[in-house]
């Protein structure tokens, strides 16, 4: 009896990894356009599912294989992202917070928009493309679905953390982002580096829809929860934290895995799927009420 219970709760760990990891991607890309423009993205959802359109409409109707129609849309969302920034976000940075937020909503409602009047609203299915198999690992079965989605968020976010450290574009970017004023004065071309930071958080948006649509069905609004869980995730982790990104988003998607398999006793009995989304609202409300730069950030100092 107990080595099946802990057999379950491993499953749920892995699954619970495999879902935190699309978490914390979609967490990350909100982090690198905060830290930048001071403002959440509502429309980083959105992005992603065009994205994810993108690649099945490369797969599906033109029969391309996953992988090569995987990289062509990372580009090309790469490309949108840094348009977006240049085209829509650069002529209202410099105003206030408020209007920059009222232009991602309005992005939001257009390119939801668009994805319903170019393929319609009807769901679709994107194939995974690391199969249906499942590997008995030590008594856990884990899914490949679940390996695959765990080792590819793995993969970006190690190649970023290398891009930010180790390269003279990755040190301009945080230079950008952390003190523009400065940074121009030493040649850094801050606006382009803020558009490289809207390319990135387009691609690692498009690699969290790519990793999502397989397992919940590819429709316009499919990003739509899993952006409040990755909104948590960031809030948690620390809103201008990238490794709180990371953090936040392992630990909400463990926990909500283990409250799903927990409530089969009296205990959590009252916690059911129609929760998720609740659950991750009141982790946001907690956080921001006990300490609002989360467990990675650091508290903001103002001088008077």
């Amino acid at each position: 009896m107990l080595a099946a219970a802990f057999t379950d709760f491993m499953q749920q760990i892995v699954s619970g990894l495999a879902s935190g990891g699309i978490y914390a991607l979609l967490a990350l890309a909100l982090v690198i356009i905060h830290r930048s423009t001071g403002v959440i993205n509502f429309a980083q959802g959105e992005m992603a599912t065009l994205s994810t359109y993108i690649v099945w409409t490369l797969t599906f109707n033109h029969g391309w294989s996953y992988w090569p129609a995987f990289v062509v849309t990372l580009l090309a969302s790469f490309g949108g992202g840094v348009a977006i920034h240049r085209v829509i976000i650069r002529p209202v940075e410099r105003g206030s917070v408020l209007r920059i937020v009222i232009v991602t909503i309005g992005l939001l409602v257009a390119i939801n928009g668009f994805i319903i009047w170019q393929w319609s609203g009807e769901p679709q299915q994107l194939q995974s493309p690391f199969g249906t198999e499942t590997y008995d690992i030590g008594g856990v079965i884990v899914a490949a679905q679940d390996i695959g989605t765990i080792g590819v968020a793995l993969g970006i976010v190690i190649l970023l953390w290398l891009l930010f450290q180790f390269t003279k574009v990755g040190l301009a970017l945080r230079a950008a982002a952390v003190n523009p004023e400065e940074a121009r004065l030493v040649g850094v071309r801050v606006t382009w580096m803020l558009a490289l930071g809207w390319g990135l958080a387009a691609l690692l948006g498009a690699v969290a829809g790519m990793l999502t649509a397989p397992t919940v069905g590819l429709d316009p609004n499919m990003m739509a929860a899993v952006l409040i869980y990755s909104f948590a995730a960031a809030v948690l982790g620390g809103i201008d934290s990238p490794i709180g990104a990371v953090v936040g988003g392992l630990a909400i998607g463990v926990l909500l895995n283990l409250l799903s398999y927990l409530s089969q006793y009296d205990m959590f009995g009252w916690f059911t799927e129609e929760l998720r989304l609740p659950m991750a609202l009141l982790i946001i409300l907690t956080v921001l009420l006990i300490r609002p730069q989360g467990i990675f950030g650091k508290p903001e100092v103002k001088r008077v």
